[in-house]
């Protein structure tokens, strides 16, 4: 079972993370930043990921401590939870739409975290989170996960959906690249015989 729970605790944050790879889309989120859990969310439901973050940070600040903790606690459940790699097809790839946004994900599991994201976001703000926030989540994301992130948006009028197009394009690229391969079940997706 691809399945796993993760704690992080910080005097900013206390975090849980429970996380299955081989799950149905069911969500559970409690963080205190509404619009990061609708975007959480379209990761569990394009990534058929079982997924529960209970986030509690200092907002009293502002929401930058909880983001970030966030992004590395769901990536060490990623990089816990999907163990040796064995059998996994390694990379994934996704474009999605959303009215007038089009975004591409592609990631590779190749244990070489990196963030490659180009995005001019329309509008500084969304949902009460500086948009800069969101690259932060990622590149959080990616250091902790060790996987290799390009993101980028092609045309958006609106900020909501230049970002929920990210956010399920990354959930559906997931969900290719972690897929089980039948035909290459228990090797390693790479030359190296490591990753």
């Amino acid at each position: 079972m691809r399945q796993v729970e993760i704690n992080r605790e910080t005097s900013e944050t206390q975090i849980t993370i429970n996380l299955n790879l081989d799950g149905s889309g069911q969500t559970d989120f409690d963080t205190g930043l509404p619009f990061l859990e609708h975007m959480l969310d379209q990761i569990g439901r394009h990534g058929m990921l079982d997924l529960s973050i209970k986030a509690k940070g200092d907002l009293h600040i502002d929401d930058h401590h909880t983001i970030e903790d966030i992004g590395i606690t769901l990536g060490e459940a990623f990089n816990k939870a999907v163990g040796d790699k064995k059998g996994i097809r390694r990379y994934g790839h996704s474009y999605i739409p959303l009215d007038e946004a089009l975004s591409r994900v592609v990631l590779d599991f190749s244990g070489r975290p990196g963030l490659f994201m180009k995005v001019d976001f329309v509008k500084e703000e969304v949902g009460g989170i500086d948009v800069n926030m969101f690259e932060h989540f990622f590149q959080s994301f990616c250091n902790h996960a060790f996987i290799t992130l390009h993101i980028e948006n092609f045309s958006g009028e609106n900020t909501h959906h230049q970002i929920e197009t990210i956010f399920k394009a990354f959930g559906r690229a997931l969900r290719m690249a972690l897929e089980v391969d039948a035909r290459q079940e228990n090797e390693i997706p790479s030359t190296k015989g490591a990753l």
